[in-house]
């Protein structure tokens, strides 16, 4: 019942159609819809997993399990590496990282010269590409979080906690959410 709250308050802040758009996500994250932010771009196409440019309750609800204080840490540290894989390709390349540090850096405000920012990018493929094949895969980002576990910290809310004591009866039941979820199992969508 909070989660379904929470998610009509968010579908209807600029459009009040029952659907999660782009710039409600974003309004929702930064109280701006139209600030322009790659990771806030990201998350929402991850949250989007019908990739049909909307968010629905099933959608929404699957999405924000990740975040839960419960979740496998191994299905964040998945969730992140996927935040990083831009293209889709099944790993994390180096203009790809550079992508995100100066996204980073960029909605941060910490402007750091050109050369700075290589110095990083190959820092970080230099540290994480165990294979030496120039970009990193999933196992490499385990490896990753593993010796830095605060790269997953921001991947729980402790809220989703409280809510979930709050309404012991949350269960994934509901036939709204069993549809969709039906949907996505049908599917294979993930």
């Amino acid at each position: 019942e909070a989660l379904y709250s929470l998610y009509e308050i968010l579908s209807s802040s600029i459009i009040d159609d029952g659907l999660i758009q782009r710039e409600e996500f974003q309004l929702a994250l930064f109280d701006n819809s139209s600030m322009q932010s790659l990771f806030a771009d990201r998350l929402f196409d991850l949250f989007d997993l019908k990739h049909n440019g909307v968010i629905e309750f099933g959608e929404f609800v699957r999405s924000l399990n990740i975040f839960h204080p419960n979740a496998p840490e191994a299905d964040k540290i998945e969730f992140l590496f996927r935040m990083f894989d831009l293209r889709h390709t099944g790993y994390i390349e180096r203009d790809e990282l550079k992508e995100m540090v100066l996204a980073f850096l960029t909605e941060s405000d910490l402007p750091l010269s050109n050369d700075v920012v290589e110095a990083i990018v190959d820092k970080t493929i230099l540290e994480v590409d165990l294979k030496g094949d120039g970009r990193i895969d999933q196992e490499e980002w385990k490896e990753l979080v593993a010796r830095n576990p605060s790269l997953i910290k921001n991947m729980t809310l402790p809220y989703l906690k409280e809510l979930t004591i709050a309404f012991p009866s949350f269960v994934l039941t509901t036939q709204v959410l069993d549809s969709e979820l039906a949907y996505y199992r049908d599917h294979q969508v993930v």
